[in-house]
């Protein structure tokens, strides 16, 4: 039996979302456009700083809480720290039936290396 990795995993999803810069999320943000944004990091990472009205969700509890949290038809991008786990929990929301779903490439780290603005 063949295996797969967990970049395997990683690889696969990333070929079946959309995933989205920093400064384009910035750009949705300047213009006002109703986006959730999805923060699936873990608490002591959520603590040090986030993207300014974002939803937490930590990624290990978003299949139990997602519905109760957020509309499938909702425009949503999400985020961890480095746009890893977002990409794994874009993947996992599609097949959940959310369709305007995006990760956020570089994740909350590039957001902060562009020097984007942080809520703590």
């Amino acid at each position: 039996m063949s295996y797969k990795t967990g970049d395997d995993l990683l690889e696969e999803a990333r070929s079946r979302i959309t995933e989205i810069s920093p400064s384009a999320v910035a750009v949705l943000r300047d213009q006002g456009e109703e986006v959730t944004y999805l923060d699936v990091r873990e608490p002591n990472e959520w603590n040090l700083g986030r993207i300014p009205g974002a939803l937490f969700l930590p990624r290990g509890q978003l299949e139990s809480k997602i519905e109760e949290l957020v509309q499938r038809d909702a425009r949503i991008v999400i985020y961890c720290a480095r746009g890893n786990r977002s990409a794994l929990a874009a993947d996992t929301m599609q097949q959940m039936g959310y369709e305007n779903v995006a990760s956020m490439s570089g994740g909350f780290q590039q957001w902060s290396m562009e020097e984007r603005e942080v809520e703590s």
